[in-house]
């Protein structure tokens, strides 16, 4: 049972990222989910100070306003002060990361704080953080109950506001010429990408986010030129990385997240090679109906 709450939770962790993800990566800024999780030391330092404890929920509070102020930094930088969009990632999560390093030397003392040991999880330990109620009934992993209804949102959203997503990925220019705001639908997602990866942390780690966050969709996105099959085939990949992942965990006796990040990285190999080899199929066509 262990083992299927773990591989569960890694899917609906890996649906939410990968879906969010695809959109990341078709607009070229696939980094954000790893600039987050650096950005975010501020908002837990913070939010230390400010309820004095390192319970996860005032943690998890401040880690999400953060990533979302991190998100708004960065575009703020890349249209307002036109730097491109992989140096406005940069400079904003080096800098309020350099803040919560300087945070904790002034303020925390001797204490034990910083977001590895706070914040960041590890999906071996699902299966025993449980909700148990009042009258003792076991209703299962809360990491579970949490990523099932994150997914569920994510997915929610996605479907009510595909168009708006779609039409500002592809063509903002065009969006803007009809009227839609192409600023409004661009926080919209950014918040919604910043709340998943921060909630996603907690659960299964940071490396394990990151991974699942671009590896999917990158994969998915070698293998079709249509958005919805994309989302599909990401979807496909999530649950691949998740049963494989664990299984190679379990023949290894080694780390559950570092192998669904091994197996998501063979997939987008495997991927790859399918990719090449069509290409130069096509190559070869191509050649073939020159005139000699």
């Amino acid at each position: 049972m262990d083992a299927f709450y773990i591989i569960l939770t890694a899917f609906f962790i890996a649906l939410s990222c990968g879906t969010l993800g695809t959109f990341l990566i078709l607009r070229k800024m696939a980094m954000v989910g790893d600039a987050i999780s650096h950005s975010v030391l501020p908002g837990i330092v913070i939010a230390f100070l400010i309820s004095g404890s390192r319970n996860n929920i005032p943690m998890l509070i401040g880690a999400a306003a953060v990533g979302v102020i991190t998100t708004v930094l960065i575009e703020l930088l890349h249209k307002k002060a036109r730097l491109q969009e992989d140096a406005s990632i940069g400079v904003t999560f080096t800098w309020l990361f350099a803040i919560g390093v300087i945070l904790i030397s002034a303020f925390t003392g001797q204490v034990d704080l910083d977001q590895e040991c706070v914040l960041y999880g590890e999906i071996a330990y699902v299966p025993l953080d449980l909700i148990v109620t009042d009258t003792g009934t076991i209703l299962g992993p809360r990491p579970l109950w949490i990523s099932g209804i994150m997914a569920l949102i994510v997915l929610l959203v996605t479907r009510i506001g595909y168009k708006g997503f779609f039409i500002t990925t592809f063509n903002p220019d065009y969006a803007k010429a009809l009227g839609i705001s192409t600023l409004i639908w661009h926080f919209v997602f950014m918040s919604l990408v910043s709340l998943t990866t921060v909630i996603s942390f907690e659960s299964v780690g940071a490396i394990l986010v990151v991974a699942l966050l671009i590896a999917p969709p990158a994969t998915a996105y070698l293998l079709t030129g249509r958005l919805r099959r994309m989302l599909l085939y990401t979807a496909i990949i999530s649950l691949l990385v998740s049963i494989g992942g664990y299984a190679l965990a379990s023949w290894l006796n080694g780390s559950i997240a570092g192998a669904m990040a091994t197996v998501a990285g063979i997939l987008f190999a495997g991927a790859y090679a399918v990719y090449k080899t069509k290409a130069n199929r096509r190559t070869k066509v191509s050649f073939q109906k020159l005139p000699s």
